[in-house]
């Protein structure tokens, strides 16, 4: 059970060169077969629209010659007197009446009705109803439209296509109407030869009732109507029969064909027979390939694997020995290099730690210096007090806090903090120049818990000092902090001398100069901790002076503790 819960790699070779070689071959045989499918029947659709084409071709010039007797017809006065009562003869009316039609009497029947609806004329016997409805079916159609109208109607039971034009005469007034009639046998002559011997055609109304359907067709005109009503295709009706549909424009009716479909359940039966065969000789012959070349790969990973436990118990002795030349012996000669790099490795490593260790210990020893400098400050402190000095008093106090503040662990304090060391730093200075210069700060309440890297701001204004207010008697500098959009800007600003021509601008941009190397130091901190964007600028303050001004993110305590 175990080892069917954890199958060896051996196992998982053999089922993975089983899989890479059952998919491809399973796949391609699917894909091919519905390629061929969609193929066949692709190209039988195809057949299919032609053959509607054709069928639509042969009913356009049968609505031609229709249109073409209505137009030499529709205002005949020897036919709209005959009609209204006038001394026209009825040979005259036939023979306009026949020769208007001409070929279009091959395949339908024309009749002429006078005003009231009564048959008068035909092309052909008269009709089974000599009298047809004016306020409503085909005659109520035509008075109501413009030119021929066509209609779905039945006659001695059977669908037939009905169409009627408006007689009138002189005047304007209805003076009778033209009917004409396609039946089965006209629809027939008309589509004969036009849509191949093993399909069927029907031939609907705008509304997919029955004009056209011969044999069994007709009981599946309901069918079609019921999936075109619901947003069906019409292939999903039948398993033995495909249909296509369009839709004749002179007349409104629509044009279905039906196909027996080129894959029946027989043949799709025997084609997914055919497949599922040469399925089962493509496994047989890829459960034996993927068997040996399993067995081929797994005994060197085998060797590899006990290789690894050894290492894995600490035995740097462990050695496979190649056997091949392929990228599996390469393997095997890596192994063995890596061992013999570990075991080198593992010596250094011995001397390294003894080396680490004492250089820890002589950074433990070297932190003892500044306590005992600060201690010493602070007996300095008190001995000047008590000799009543208070400038050495005061220098010692803000030399060590100042000394204390660098070796605090903190690597970011408040920007309050960071401006309260500096103003210790500007007391010794002043005390130092002789108050040749004066220190001003503005730093927004809101600003003052912003985390800034410790000791950033003094080698800024030391540098302001040194080279700025060298040889000015009443200098100035002035440390202004704000916030744009989401950045701390820091601008210190002197009424010195001014930068020398050329030093404007980032200072990772400008030569590197002994002079100046906090500065470089500062923007160094900032782009480390910060990255591209952050820095020093140089420029020129407002009074003549420098400004150099330190940008960095804004973040609160609690952000930079997260």
């Amino acid at each position: 059970m175990s080892r069917l819960a954890k199958p060896s790699f051996q196992t998982r070779l053999f089922a993975a060169f089983l899989v890479v070689s059952l998919v491809p071959l399973l796949l391609c045989s699917s894909v091919l077969m519905q390629i061929f499918r969609l193929r066949m029947t692709g190209d039988a659709h195809l057949d299919m629209a032609e053959d509607l084409e054709r069928v639509s071709q042969s009913l356009d010039t049968a609505f031609d010659s229709f249109f073409q007797a209505v137009q030499r017809l529709q205002s005949n006065p020897i036919l709209t007197m005959a009609l209204t009562g006038g001394a026209e003869g009825g040979t005259r009316v036939y023979g306009e009446l026949f020769s208007a039609t001409g070929q279009a009497r091959d395949y339908a029947r024309f009749d002429l009705y006078d005003s009231g609806g009564h048959w008068r004329y035909s092309t052909q016997q008269s009709p089974a109803r000599t009298v047809l409805p004016t306020d409503w079916g085909v005659l109520y159609a035509a008075a109501s439209g413009e030119g021929l109208c066509f209609a779905a109607g039945r006659e001695d039971g059977a669908p037939v296509l009905q169409g009627a034009a408006v007689l009138r005469d002189r005047l304007g007034r209805t003076a009778g109407y033209l009917v004409l009639q396609v039946d089965a046998s006209g629809f027939r002559r008309l589509t004969e030869g036009k849509y191949g011997t093993q399909n069927d055609l029907m031939i609907l109304s705008r509304y997919w009732r029955p004009v056209y359907c011969p044999g069994q067709t007709a009981a599946l005109a309901p069918l079609l109507r019921e999936r075109l009503l619901a947003g069906l295709d019409l292939d999903g009706l039948s398993e033995d029969f495909s249909f296509a549909a369009a839709q004749h424009e002179a007349s409104g009716l629509y044009l279905v064909l039906q196909r027996p479909r080129v894959f029946t359940q027989d043949i799709t039966r025997l084609s997914y027979t055919v497949s599922l065969g040469c399925a089962a000789v493509g496994v047989a012959v890829s459960v034996l390939m993927s068997l040996k070349l399993s067995r081929q790969m797994s005994r060197p990973i085998q060797r590899l694997r006990r290789g690894f436990g050894q290492v894995e118990q600490d035995d740097l002795t462990a050695y496979v020995p190649p056997d091949r030349d392929d990228e599996l012996g390469e393997l095997v000669r890596r192994f063995n290099n890596m061992v013999a790099a570990l075991r080198s490795n593992r010596e250094q490593l011995v001397e390294n730690q003894r080396e680490l260790t004492q250089t820890q210990i002589r950074m433990l020893q070297a932190q003892l210096n500044p306590h005992f400098l600060c201690n010493t400050l602070d007996t300095m402190k008190w001995i000047s007090k008590i000799n009543k000095v208070p400038q050495v008093a005061l220098m010692s106090t803000n030399l060590a806090d100042i000394l204390r503040f660098c070796i605090s662990p903190e690597e970011f304090v408040p920007l309050g903090r960071e401006v309260e060391i500096l103003r210790r730093y500007i007391e010794i200075q002043t005390i130092r120049l002789s108050d040749r210069f004066r220190f001003s700060v503005r730093v927004p309440l809101e600003l003052e818990d912003c985390m800034v890297p410790k000791m950033v701001l003094q080698p800024i204004v030391e540098n302001a000092i040194l080279h700025g207010l060298d040889g000015v008697e009443d200098g100035r500098i002035a440390l202004e902090a704000r916030e744009e959009a989401g950045v701390l800007a820091v601008t210190v600003t002197d009424n010195g001398r001014g930068l020398p021509p050329g030093m404007e601008g980032p200072c990772r941009n400008l030569p590197r100069e002994a002079g100046h190397l906090g500065l470089y130091n500062v923007d160094t901190i900032l782009l480390k901790y910060y990255g591209e964007g952050f820095g020093l600028y140089l420029g020129g303050g407002k009074e003549g002076g420098a400004a150099v001004t330190a940008t960095l993110p804004v973040r609160r305590e609690e952000e930079a503790e997260c």
